[in-house]
């Protein structure tokens, strides 16, 4: 199995007052293709900051992360630019729908920000809403639809961009019990048809579907 994302010592702390507080201490992992990796940890844990130095959102006081043959360590303007938009997909606790743009309009978004062709826009969002389970929601604007429709949505359009990692931050937080399972379900069929799936979760059940699953306390990662 080839590792698309692989971190290696990472550390990062914050100010705090007169002192420095540290979320992530000395963490290495690797997700490999097809494969879901969920880290599981109470909230305050370093979980989120733990995938924000993951997918390039942030970076490490120490340590490096490569991802699909990326530095992202070093990568600076432009070319972190770029491997946001191309290389990444992110779900996070918050959809972040634009309300009065249609499930479908949101999605052609992101694909237009990534640059894909004018042509293959409509069919690519409106294929990418089908594999999510809401083909005949397309043309409900953000506002019409329920948080967890607004969910599916925001994982539809980071699946759009055939991202090589796809992160998802706490992407069941808020949903209920039913729609939790079916989020997770999608996250399981996108590993199974080859992307890297980094998950962080405080639910247990959540982690059920994943192919490991990593606890995290303190800033560190434990088996």
């Amino acid at each position: 199995m080839t590792d698309v994302l692989v971190a290696e010592g990472l550390s990062r702390s914050f100010p705090a007052g007169d002192e420095r507080v540290a979320a992530v201490r000395d963490v290495s992992l690797r997700v490999g293709e097809r494969e879901l990796v969920a880290v599981l940890g109470r909230s305050g844990a370093g979980k989120s900051s733990l995938l924000f130095l993951c997918g390039g959102l942030d970076r490490p006081d120490a340590g490096r992360v490569a991802v699909a043959g990326h530095d992202v360590t070093g990568l600076r303007g432009g070319a972190l630019q770029r491997f946001l938009q191309r290389t990444v997909g992110w779900v996070f606790q918050s959809a972040g729908l634009l309300p009065l743009l249609s499930a479908e309009e949101n999605v052609a978004l992101a694909l237009r920000l990534v640059g894909r062709p004018e042509a293959e826009v409509a069919s690519a969002a409106r294929s990418a809403l089908a594999a999510v389970g809401l083909e005949e929601r397309a043309g409900h604007r953000g506002a019409e639809l329920s948080g967890g429709e607004q969910q599916r949505v925001a994982l539809a359009r980071a699946l759009a961009k055939t991202p090589a990692l796809l992160i998802a931050d706490e992407p069941t937080g808020q949903l209920d019990t039913d729609t939790a399972r079916s989020i997770m379900a999608v996250l399981r069929r996108t590993a199974d048809a080859g992307t890297a799936v980094l998950l962080a979760t405080h639910d247990r059940s959540a982690a059920e579907v994943a192919d490991r699953v990593l606890l995290m306390e303190d800033g560190r990662l434990s088996r």
